[in-house]
């Protein structure tokens, strides 16, 4: 059972947190609206052209960043370095063949796409029996294997996206219903279908359960791809990850003589068994692949009794560089919102910690890069972790705070998972907030920022975003604003510095990230994952393996 540390002081709804100073007076910390500015407006403007890893602003941002946190008062975080290498390959698929399924010829890009995580000259998928393996989930702690009994090597699997219940109304079901988990998400089933030995993996794709159309898939998995260069020149990872159509995968279920919609319902129940369809499924293409080195930025306040116990913090530093160009021709992508903002908050919330003393257990501010090509700076960390896992004991990540005034709520990625919900029920009722769900459970939005390589290893994370219900215009004036920043800004050139920005609200959410961290870091309790959720076994093997753990 949770303990919850003495909450701080309190001031309502301030741009700013509070903690007793000795004389019982209240201490207020610098969360610097200045200091916040000043970096989202460096770190979006031309001159560090879209922050880019592999290019010079790339690099002039890590090196901003490392002088912003040392003039915050942080020690490097990484021995004696600020900087953590992240090994990054980025391959390039070409001349496509078709994907041949019996009498099919399936075209690349209209019908289907597909990668390879291989740094090999060329892909060669020839004659490989195509399987069925409904979600492609094996999930033991639910009594749940679509692979069961089926030797994949050697073999393609054919993939739903989604989990099994997701048509739900509600979030009962073996999977939360129509909230997507992890098994949802096409980096899972790319990653057990690997490890099941199979070929390939290959998803169908629907617009509902993926979340976005046949456009989104067509445009990020076509041209270059990047990915961290773990070593082995990914020979671990299947021959080719791709999706298929909804409208091919059912010609390709025709092709043996089976009814897709049928399979689907039948993947849908308990006790799915993998289905052989007695088709092979033939392609080829070409990759040329360059390695570079990119960096995460780390900066540690370390604690005063439990200094090995970390408390971390997360925003991703990079964007997409130069982009399609709007209307006046800029071609820029500078991600203001997206996420000099997070980036900015690291900055503003060491200050803050530092300006007040460090607390029981040690703060750390980790930077990091590539994550618009895939979590991939995050991935690294948390496969290479400076701090061991076991001794991390939770995290804040934030990933483009909103810049739209002040609101009554927070939208809550990934609660009623873990023991964390108490400590953010404690904070908002500090502020004077409530929690709202995540408005679009099915989409997995817990599933696609830089907590979740940790989250995925068993560290519980915060994933909390500014909310909806606007103090001034309720939850129309703050849908209609997110509305807009999606259509106009988010992605784009126009993700840009407004000095005539309304900063209140992120000031609001900068306010409850300290209290969050203040409160984790002055108790000695370790929130846990809650019973059934799929990343309590992995903590509790993460704890188990070293005496100091957890």
């Amino acid at each position: 059972m949770i303990r919850i540390a003495a909450t701080l002081a309190l001031l309502p709804l301030a741009a700013c947190a509070t903690t007793p100073d000795t004389q019982g007076e209240q201490v207020v910390p610098p969360l610097s609206l200045e200091t916040m500015k000043e970096t989202v407006r460096t770190l979006s403007s031309d001159a560090f052209e879209g922050r880019m890893p592999g290019t010079p602003g790339g690099q002039m941002t890590v090196d901003y960043l490392v002088e912003q946190f040392a003039a915050a008062g942080l020690q490097p975080g990484n021995g004696d370095s600020w900087l953590q290498e992240v090994p990054l390959v980025e391959i390039t698929g070409s001349d496509f063949a078709p994907l041949s399924v019996g009498d099919l010829q399936l075209q690349h890009g209209e019908d289907w796409v597909g990668v390879s995580y291989r740094q090999t000259p060329s892909t060669t998928l020839a004659d490989s029996e195509i399987v069925f393996v409904g979600y492609g989930i094996n999930a033991p702690e639910r009594g749940w294997n679509d692979y069961e009994g089926v030797d994949m090597t050697g073999k393609t699997a054919l993939i739903l996206v989604n989990d099994p219940d997701y048509m739900a109304d509600g979030l009962e079901g073996p999977f939360g219903g129509r909230a997507m988990t992890y098994y949802g998400r096409w980096t899972y089933k790319y990653e057990e279908a690997a490890r099941q030995g199979a070929a390939a993996a290959i998803i169908v794709h629907e617009d509902f359960p993926a979340s976005y159309g046949w456009n989104v898939v067509e445009s990020s998995w076509s041209g270059p791809q990047a990915y961290a260069d773990t070593g082995g020149d990914g020979s671990d990872q299947t021959l080719m990850n791709g999706w298929v159509q909804l409208e091919a995968a059912q010609a390709i279920a025709q092709q043996a003589g089976m009814d897709l919609a049928e399979m689907t319902r039948a993947a849908s129940r308990p006790g799915f068994q993998a289905v052989p369809l007695g088709v092979t499924a033939s392609t080829s293409f070409a990759n040329s692949y360059r390695r570079y080195t990119s960096n995460n930025v780390i900066g540690i306040l370390p604690g005063t009794q439990r200094p090995d116990e970390v408390i971390l913090h997360t925003a991703h530093w990079d964007h997409l560089g130069r982009c399609t160009p709007n209307a006046a021709g800029d071609d820029i992508c500078n991600g203001a919102v997206d996420n000099a903002t997070g980036t900015a908050g690291l900055v503003a919330l060491a200050e803050a910690h530092v300006e007040v003393g460090a607390p029981d257990r040690s703060l750390v501010f980790l930077a990091v890069t590539a994550e618009e090509s895939g979590l991939l700076g995050a991935e690294y960390y948390a496969a290479n972790p400076v701090y061991p896992l076991d001794q991390t004991v939770a995290g804040i990540n934030m990933d483009g705070i909103a810049v739209r005034g002040q609101s009554r709520d927070v939208n809550v990625r990934g609660g009623g998972k873990s023991d964390l919900d108490a400590y953010l029920a404690t904070a908002l009722d500090a502020q004077g907030r409530t929690a709202s769900p995540d408005p679009a459970p099915e989409a997995g939005y817990y599933y696609r920022s830089d907590h979740f390589p940790m989250v995925k290893r068993g560290v519980p994370m915060f994933y909390v975003k500014s909310g909806l219900d606007l103090v001034n215009g309720g939850t129309a004036a703050g849908e209609a604003a997110e509305a807009a920043y999606r259509a106009n800004a988010y992605h784009g050139p126009d993700d840009e510095y407004d000095p005539d920005w309304d900063w209140s609200g992120l000031m609001q959410d900068l306010d409850l990230y300290y209290r969050l961290a203040r409160d984790l870091a002055s108790t000695t309790d370790w929130p846990e994952w809650y019973e059934g959720d799929e990343f309590r076994a992995v903590r509790q093997q993460s704890c188990a393996a070293s005496p100091e753990g957890c």
